[in-house]
């Protein structure tokens, strides 16, 4: 009788622990931070460790093996992750750092950043996420201070806050027209070759201004 291969006892295990390094650029290299990373571990008993390496900005929203990590870890497959920095996380000012600190805690995983001698666990790890939480906060006061000053500015000059329109008024006398004709969004979008959600936008702006 012919047998298949036998799966041994026991198999291989993935590493248990992990550790996320990023550079911005082709240009440079991880070997610094994978070197202190490996160094911080090793002191841990953790020599073992499963990579995530990017080459992006970390102002970039896009972040696959960041995700692929984060996934990972909501998965149980990391109980720790060393960075070399926060900042290697992301470079998009406190609250997004925060988001993502508090994404892997919550995936129940300590956080070490072994540049800034620090990890995430205990009574240090909670002061510190109340540090990121406060600079995130005063990150967004300070961007709605500017935008109020910005707006007040503007309508000062004359102008009008907010997004341009998509639609032109022309645009818009016709497809109150067609509307009034009693033809369906999807005919007018048809019609003014503009999407569905445009054209009832439009629609409610005309209904609101004949109702004033």
């Amino acid at each position: 009788m012919v047998r298949g291969p036998v799966a041994p006892l026991h198999p291989p295990k993935e590493p248990k622990n992990a550790a996320y390094v990023r550079v911005s650029t082709p240009e440079q290299d991880y070997e610094l931070q994978r070197a202190a990373i490996e160094r911080a571990a090793a002191a841990r008993g953790d020599t073992d460790l499963a990579w995530y390496s990017e080459t992006r900005s970390g102002r970039s929203w896009v972040r696959p093996e960041l995700e692929k990590l984060a996934s990972a870890a909501a998965r149980g497959q990391h109980a720790r992750i060393y960075v070399f920095r926060l900042d290697r996380l992301t470079r998009r000012g406190p609250a997004d750092t925060l988001a993502t600190v508090e994404r892997l805690r919550s995936a129940g995983c300590q956080l070490v950043s072994v540049s800034e001698g620090f990890d995430f666990a205990g009574a240090v790890g909670e002061l510190l996420v109340a540090m990121l939480g406060f600079a995130a906060a005063g990150e967004l006061e300070a961007q709605l201070d500017r935008q109020r000053a910005a707006r007040a500015a503007l309508e000062a000059r004359g102008g009008k806050w907010g997004r341009p329109s998509k639609v032109t008024p022309e645009q818009i006398a016709r497809i109150a027209a067609l509307a009034s004709e009693g033809r369906s969004v999807r005919s007018i979008a048809m019609a003014v070759k503009l999407k569905r959600s445009t054209v009832q936008d439009a629609i409610a702006r005309v209904l609101r201004a004949t109702e004033r």
